[in-house]
């Protein structure tokens, strides 16, 4: 791509936000990429990572560095001196309390195309400095210990996040609180492991040492499998809130189903025609439930017929509705309804009709006029949150951490089933292996540790 002036767009690539393996090959190299949005912004900012970010600034300043950890207005000029890029804000951070555990330095341009476009080229034109690949300055970060994998992924979640309660929980996850509840259920499981292991060094000479041994750590057990069985229970709950609520609309044709979901959504994202069948695919719209995350999904017109496609849309309708957090299942003035469990019977275009003692138990709106729909819309509120429950902790909401949790209550749960010390500790193993897994690091020599400094076995 050729900007307007002629100059080279080539370098002006996204953020690197994203979480793609990066060859280690390459990480001897220092690093560069544009962290903010694309130009042209009010401002753009340049991070540079790596053993030579610091010496790659001054190659541009032609002056002495400034302070770390302090903004500084500088001239940056090419290499050679003979041409001004920008006057920017510098800023240094020296390692290893930096973003990335490595000597970091970032530069404040202003964001036009041009102006970043140009003090890529000078960066990248020095040995040993390239583009960054796609998540590579957080794939550093946990390289060098700065995040552990759990908070890598709550920060793919923050960036991901569209409403408040999906910010939340990626910012408990980013600050470590997954990984800290998985690190205390996993220091439970060593001590346990521990004196099970201290219990086989009893069992042939003390064996009633052994016996209460075995007593004790299957109470403490039955504790530890009790939290995470509940753990995971919520992990439910948790994966509606990262992932959205889903609001099914089922109905005959010409119900106003479509316009319904418009109104929902306030937005035209449906086709509206007075055509039956106008509606054959699944439609998926996003929308906000005053923080809570959900998907309203229009689905095709209930009916018998003939129609191949037709027939696949109203399939698809009903198989979505069976796995749906609700149904909203729209009625006209003339077809009765009902509300039952998860479904809500919508009893639209009232603003004909609003006799209500025709249908007591229905939901009276009108997509049309709006009437009801503000009722509407508070009604569904409350029910996400209820659902939801913004204001409690729910983290378990990856899949790859519910598997682990998982992993980690089966096999405590063995530990709890056996009297025998050697399978229980095999259990044990298991399980804090399966809660290391949580933050990405797994070290089993640390049971030797809790063995020698609480036991004292001396051997």
């Amino acid at each position: 791509m050729v900007l307007s002036n002629g100059r080279r767009s080539s370098l002006l690539r996204s953020p690197s936000h994203h979480f793609d393996a990066v060859p280690h090959d390459v990480t001897e190299d220092t690093i560069v990429a544009l962290a903010s949005g694309r130009p042209p912004s009010a401002i753009a900012i340049v991070r540079i990572s790596g053993t030579i970010a610091w010496s790659v600034v001054a190659a541009l300043l032609h002056s002495p560095l400034p302070q770390p950890r302090r903004l500084s207005l500088r001239k940056l000029r090419t290499p050679d001196g003979s041409f001004l890029l920008d006057t920017a804000m510098v800023v240094l951070f020296d390692a290893p309390s930096t973003a990335t555990g490595e000597p970091l330095a970032e530069l404040h341009l202003h964001g036009g195309p041009a102006v970043v476009a140009d003090v890529l080229d000078a960066i990248v034109a020095r040995p040993g400095v390239r583009l960054a690949n796609p998540g590579e300055f957080t794939r550093r970060a946990f390289d060098n210990g700065r995040l552990d994998l759990a908070q890598v992924e709550g920060l793919a979640d923050l960036i991901a996040a569209e409403t408040s309660s999906q910010r939340a929980q990626a910012l408990a996850l980013t600050g470590g609180a997954l990984s800290q509840l998985a690190e205390t259920w996993r220091t439970q499981i060593i001590a346990i492991l521990a004196e099970a292991e201290a219990g086989l060094d009893f069992a042939e000479d003390e064996s009633d040492v052994a016996d209460r041994v075995v007593e004790a750590s299957a109470a403490k057990l039955t504790v530890v499998a009790t939290g995470l069985d509940a753990l995971l229970i919520d992990a439910g709950r948790a994966a509606r809130i990262r992932d959205g609520l889903t609001i099914v609309v089922t109905g005959a044709p010409n119900v106003g189903k479509s316009s319904l979901v418009n109104a929902l959504s306030m937005r035209p994202a449906a086709i509206v025609t007075p055509v039956a069948g106008t509606t054959r695919d699944v439609i998926e719209v996003p929308i906000s439930l005053d923080g809570v995350a959900a998907v309203i999904i229009d689905t095709a017109g209930l009916r018998e017929t003939e129609d191949p496609i037709e027939r696949e849309g109203i399939a698809r309708a009903r198989a979505r509705a069976a796995s749906a957090d609700l149904v909203l299942h729209v009625v006209d003035t003339d077809t009765a309804g009902h509300v039952d469990g998860a479904v809500w019977t919508i009893r639209n275009k009232s603003d004909l009709d609003d006799d209500r003692r025709t249908m007591p138990d229905a939901r009276h709106v009108s997509a049309l006029t709006g009437l009801g729909m503000a009722t509407l819309r508070a009604a569904l509120t409350e029910w996400a949150h209820t659902i939801i429950r913004p204001g409690e902790p729910a983290l378990i909401a990856n899949e790859r951490h519910r598997a682990a949790f998982a992993d980690a209550a089966a096999a405590v749960h063995e530990a709890a089933a056996t009297p025998d010390l050697v399978l229980r500790a095999e259990s044990l193993r298991r399980a804090a292996q399966a809660l290391g897994r949580i933050a990405g690091r797994v070290d089993v020599d640390d049971i030797l540790d809790v063995i020698f400094s609480q036991f004292c076995i001396g051997k």
